[in-house]
């Protein structure tokens, strides 16, 4: 496995992501811990989750499950870079109580405290803000943030979904006010299939020292071969990629892409993953398996090269929008 800086920082991570996403939800506890037994394994050291993961009624459930995989072997906590985040509502089902969700600095106190116990540790390496909160000022989430740095409960402060102009923001009032880094990294949907990234959300993680992390480098499924999947009858397409593959054109578009690499003799989906780790800016792409199977492949991801033919090829099917303001102007 490859490891690179998180961003500007000193902090070493590997190039694939852990999500955990699919933990309780789709995937049992068991299980979850065997994927991050042979994710561990194969090197990857940097595992995302969230408190809403597990959703519903199951919300939080997932750090539950990351927790109790620490708890077996007290040498996992040190071995792993943990990011989280917060901004779902995580109050109890039914109508939602005022300040159990987004940024202000009683939700923060309050949901980082519940993080680290179902975490089961004393401490978030990447807390991240999972979406833009418009009603808290920049100030009061940085001095939120302050607070839990001085206490020893968090390292590092990223993003999530952020536009380009709010992860400036967020930085330029992180300097003025002194003694917080800022953002170190910014997750954003970031793939072949979706590339308008490109335009000014990386450009601005680039420039104030972010580290991206793309998630859905696949697109749902769009980018791992759906269509001969299809026809092979292993696995219809569903959500984002059946949504997408109802407009004629994108499956005209994602049949080219599945003849390329055929030519090539390369799997889609680990040459979706490659190609993001060819880019500027990507620190290492989010990856969620539900099976050791699908880690595997992704694992497979880190050590490809793609050829610069294949790479011609694959801007030919899927260019990006160009940087801005050119890509919507002149």
């Amino acid at each position: 496995m490859k490891y690179t800086q998180l961003g500007r920082t000193g902090l070493k991570v590997s190039r694939l992501v852990l999500g955990t996403m699919n933990f309780g939800p789709q995937t049992d506890e068991a299980d979850s811990h065997a994927i991050m037994d042979a994710a561990l394994d194969a090197g990857i050291n940097f595992f995302d989750t969230a408190n809403v993961y597990g959703w519903g009624e199951n919300k939080g459930r997932t750090e539950s499950i990351i927790g109790n995989w620490f708890a077996k072997d007290a040498g996992r906590r040190d071995k792993v870079v943990l990011a989280t985040k917060v901004y779902g509502n995580m109050g109890a089902d039914g109508p939602a109580w005022p300040n159990h969700d987004k940024l202000s600095a009683v939700n923060i106190r309050r949901a980082v405290d519940a993080s680290l116990k179902r975490l089961r540790t004393d401490h978030i390496d990447v807390y991240q803000f999972h979406h833009i909160d418009r009603n808290t000022p920049f100030e009061e989430i940085w001095q939120a943030i302050d607070v839990l740095i001085q206490q020893g409960k968090i390292i590092y402060a990223g993003s999530s979904n952020f536009p380009g102009y709010k992860i400036a923001q967020a930085n330029e009032i992180a300097a003025r006010r002194g003694g917080t880094i800022g953002l170190v990294s910014e997750q954003c949907l970031y793939n072949l299939a979706e590339r308008r990234a490109e335009m000014e959300v990386i450009p601005a993680a680039r420039d104030y020292g972010l580290g991206v992390i793309p998630w859905s480098p696949l697109h749902g499924g769009l980018l791992g071969g759906v269509l001969k999947k299809e026809v092979e009858g292993k696995r219809r397409a569903s959500g984002r990629a059946a949504d997408a593959l109802a407009d004629p054109a994108v499956r005209a578009r994602v049949q080219s892409y599945e003849d390329l690499l055929d030519k090539h003799g390369v799997e889609p989906g680990v040459a979706a993953l490659a190609w993001l780790l060819t880019r500027p800016g990507v620190t290492g792409p989010i990856v969620g398996p539900r099976t050791g199977e699908q880690l595997a492949s992704a694992v497979r991801a880190a050590e490809l090269e793609l050829s610069q033919e294949l790479l011609t090829g694959l801007d030919e099917i899927f260019p990006g929008p160009g940087p801005s303001p050119e890509a919507f102007a002149w």
